[in-house]
């Protein structure tokens, strides 16, 4: 996975698949990797220092050249990916932190109850 931007998600999320297959769309370049947050042992390898990103795990993840970017901070960083307009999604960078992860985190938590979840990943 060198030279790859890995992306953990919650693989038993409805919402969470559906933004994994909407990024792999637009993923022109193929930069980036998917794992399920359930899959705690791909983590570890990748990531050693696993037991400081678990209260993250609740939330996408996006390893980047040694960084960790997560709530609205990964999906900012994740659009510059993407091919059309996304990228522009970015431009939301000016708004507040506090108020982009409060919306993020709104969304996040009622996440199961709005869209559902699975048993399973269904993904990977």
């Amino acid at each position: 996975m060198k030279n790859k931007y890995i992306i953990i998600y919650d693989g038993v999320c409805n919402l969470c698949a559906g933004t994994v297959t909407f990024i792999r769309r637009r993923d022109r370049y193929a930069v980036f990797e998917f794992i399920p947050a359930q899959n705690t042992a791909i983590i570890k390898k990748i990531y050693p220092d696993i037991n400081s990103l678990a209260a993250e795990l609740q939330t996408i993840v996006l390893l980047k050249n040694g960084k960790v970017f997560t709530n609205s901070d990964a999906v900012l960083e994740i659009s510059k990916h993407l091919v059309g307009l996304w990228p522009l999604v970015s431009g939301f960078k000016i708004l507040p932190k506090i108020m982009r992860d409060w919306c993020y985190k709104y969304i996040a938590l009622n996440r199961y109850k709005i869209f559902g979840r699975r048993d399973r990943c269904g993904l990977n």
